[in-house]
């Protein structure tokens, strides 16, 4: 039996991936913020009679401790993973800053992830054929890490963090490959095409705005994410797998640059210190 573990299980892709796995008869746990999306899913689940193979962890991913927590979760109801997919991001119009002193979208889009696909590491050697996905912005080439002060305390912008903060995540399916030199677990960074997920987490205005942009260009999760469930179904052989809107990314440019992605890593250590 597949063991999948879905951060981000409750709503848009993140879910139709989660009940996808139980249908092929995975036991699956989803970890979301929402218990009442999290008892959908449960419920769900039963009405597909895979209630006992399914599971729901809530937590806030902005903490590093409730990273931590549901890692320990994790542990007790799997002994091995197969898929670790990594869905969670969250954009903020104004600065927020995180328990840990982090900014928001740096501390959800890339710090949660690198603690979960590092602290699973143990389980996901145990599975079949491990595989960690990371839906992101892959392929894209703005920007870059905003190395000299990645939390925006002197200047913030939602869209440089974001930005910033997608830079980052290209650089954590690098430096985790590097550091596990003669591990089994293959990463998959992928950009979906644009989706409708069914969540809005801005304020007005924006919020209208990107509800009319999502009737008329959205596709709907199950057809963005078509391709990434062929993928984890059917793995390409390279370690390191790059994918935007289904088609092959080249891993020579510049936004996944070795050097670079070690010095993420080491930096990443520090803070989290």
């Amino acid at each position: 039996m597949k063991n999948v573990v879905v951060a981000g299980g409750t709503t848009g892709m993140g879910r139709v991936i989660a009940l996808y796995h139980l249908r092929q008869g995975a036991r699956v746990t989803v970890i979301g913020s929402t218990p009442a999306r999290g008892e959908q899913f449960l419920a769900d689940a039963a009405a597909l009679g895979a209630g006992e193979r399914a599971g729901f962890v809530r937590a806030d991913l902005r903490s590093v401790a409730e990273n931590h927590r549901v890692v320990a979760e994790i542990e007790a109801r799997h002994e091995a993973l197969d898929g670790l997919v990594l869905t969670q991001l969250m954009p903020f119009v104004k600065r927020y800053e995180t328990v840990d002193g982090f900014e928001g979208v740096f501390s959800l889009y890339y710090v949660s992830r690198f603690v979960l696909s590092y602290r699973l590491t143990g389980l996901l050697e145990r599975g079949d054929m491990p595989l960690v996905v990371s839906v992101g912005a892959t392929g894209i080439t703005k920007g870059a890490v905003n190395w000299g002060d990645p939390q925006f305390a002197a200047s913030y912008g939602m869209v440089k963090a974001m930005v910033s903060a997608g830079r980052a995540n290209d650089l954590l399916g690098v430096h985790y490959v590097q550091n596990h030199p003669d591990g089994r677990t293959k990463y998959l960074q992928l950009r979906p095409w644009y989706t409708d997920s069914g969540t809005n987490h801005l304020p007005q205005p924006h919020r209208t705005v990107a509800r009319a942009l999502g009737k008329v260009f959205a596709k709907s999760p199950e057809e963005s994410i078509r391709g990434t469930i062929a993928l984890m179904d059917d793995q390409p052989a390279e370690r390191l797998i790059l994918r935007a809107l289904d088609k092959p990314v080249d891993p020579s440019l510049r936004t996944f640059n070795p050097a670079d992605a070690q010095r993420l890593y080491e930096l990443t250590k520090g803070v989290l210190r």
